[in-house]
C-alpha cells in the first residue's frame, strides 16, 4: 500500500499488487508497483505516471507545446525520466532532443520496467548520443546556466514543488524561469508541469501562474480534462490569442495526439478562477 499525499490531511491510498522495484536512488524514494492502473511509478509517494494514464499526461503537457512553437526542431526536456515527450518530440519532427535528468538511476529503472517510454535499448542509444535524442545526467540548472545550445521547446517535467525545503524547488523559481527563456529560438516556447488544478491543492499553480506572467509576454494554461494536473506554456513575444494558434495548427501537426481535439484544447485553456484571480 502507498499512501500519496494530496494536500494538507488528505492522501490517496494505492492498493499495491506487486512491487517490482523499491529503491532510494541518489536523489529520492522510487517505487514502481503494479497496481489497478497497470505497473506505475512513484517517487517520494507522489504517483508520477501509470500504465494507464500516462498518455493522457503526456500528452497534455506535449501538445500544447508542439502547437504553440513556431517550430520544432531542437527540444530540451528537464526531468520526464520515462522519455515520453522524448519519443513524441521525434515524432513531431525534431531533429535535436536534448534530456537532462539528474537521477540516472530512475531513468534507467524506467526503461528497464516501464512498458511506455524508453525501452533499455533505445535509452543506450540516447546515452551515446546515436539518434534525436541526447540523455545526459545532470543537474538542469547547471545545464540551463551553461549551455550555449538554443531550443524550440524546453520543456520542464517534475514531482510538484513541495511547500518544504526540496531539491527540485529551484526549477519552479522565477530564476529558473527567466534562464529557459533567455535559450528559446524566436517564437520558442518553455512548458512546465505546473501543479493541480483542485483548489485543495493548487498553491504550486497559483505560484506558477504568477511567475510565468511576469517572465513571459504570451502565458498559455491547459488544465487536463482527465487527470488532475495542469500546465503552463510561455512565449518571449506576443501572441493575442494563443489557443486559437493551437486549434489552427492541430490538423497539419507532425504529432497527432489521442487523447486532445479541438474542443479539448477550446475548453482546457482557460484557467481556474481562483488561478486567475491571484494575479
Amino acid at each position: 500500500m502507498i499512501r500519496e499525499p494530496l494536500g494538507a490531511g488528505l492522501n490517496r491510498t494505492w492498493d499495491v499488487d506487486e512491487v517490482v522495484v523499491d529503491t532510494n536512488t541518489a536523489f529520492q524514494h522510487l517505487v514502481i508497483a503494479r497496481t489497478a492502473q497497470g505497473l506505475s511509478l512513484f517517487c517520494d509517494d507522489d504517483r508520477q505516471s501509470t500504465e494507464f494514464s500516462q498518455l493522457t499526461y503526456h500528452e497534455a503537457l506535449m501538445v500544447p507545446a508542439l502547437l504553440l512553437a513556431d517550430q520544432v526542431d531542437r527540444v530540451l526536456v528537464i526531468g520526464s525520466s520515462e522519455g515520453v515527450v522524448c519519443q513524441m518530440a521525434v515524432a513531431a519532427g525534431a531533429s535535436v532532443v536534448d534530456h537532462i535528468d539528474i537521477d540516472e538511476q530512475a531513468v534507467k529503472l524506467c526503461a528497464e520496467h516501464l512498458p511506455y517510454g524508453y525501452t533499455n535499448d533505445e535509452l543506450a542509444a540516447a546515452e551515446r548520443g546515436d539518434g534525436a535524442v541526447r540523455v545526459r545526467y545532470i543537474d538542469g540548472w547547471e545545464y540551463i546556466r551553461t549551455t550555449s545550445e538554443r531550443y524550440d521547446i524546453v520543456l520542464v517535467d517534475l514531482p510538484d514543488e513541495r511547500e518544504e525545503e526540496a531539491q527540485h524547488n529551484r526549477l519552479y523559481g522565477e530564476e529558473f524561469l527567466g534562464m529557459c527563456k533567455a535559450l528559446l529560438n524566436p517564437g520558442g516556447v518553455v512548458v512546465t508541469q505546473a501543479g493541480c488544478q483542485t483548489m485543495w491543492r493548487n498553491n504550486t499553480l497559483v505560484r506558477s501562474w504568477q511567475r510565468f506572467h511576469s517572465v513571459f509576454d504570451t502565458v498559455a494554461y491547459y488544465g487536463s480534462d482527465e487527470h488532475e494536473w495542469a500546465y503552463l506554456f510561455g512565449r518571449a513575444d506576443k501572441v493575442e490569442d494563443p489557443t486559437a494558434l493551437m486549434v489552427e495548427r492541430l490538423p497539419k501537426g507532425g504529432y497527432q495526439p489521442e487523447t486532445i481535439d479541438e474542443l479539448a484544447l477550446r475548453g482546457n485553456s482557460i484557467a481556474p478562477y481562483l488561478v486567475r484571480k491571484a494575479l
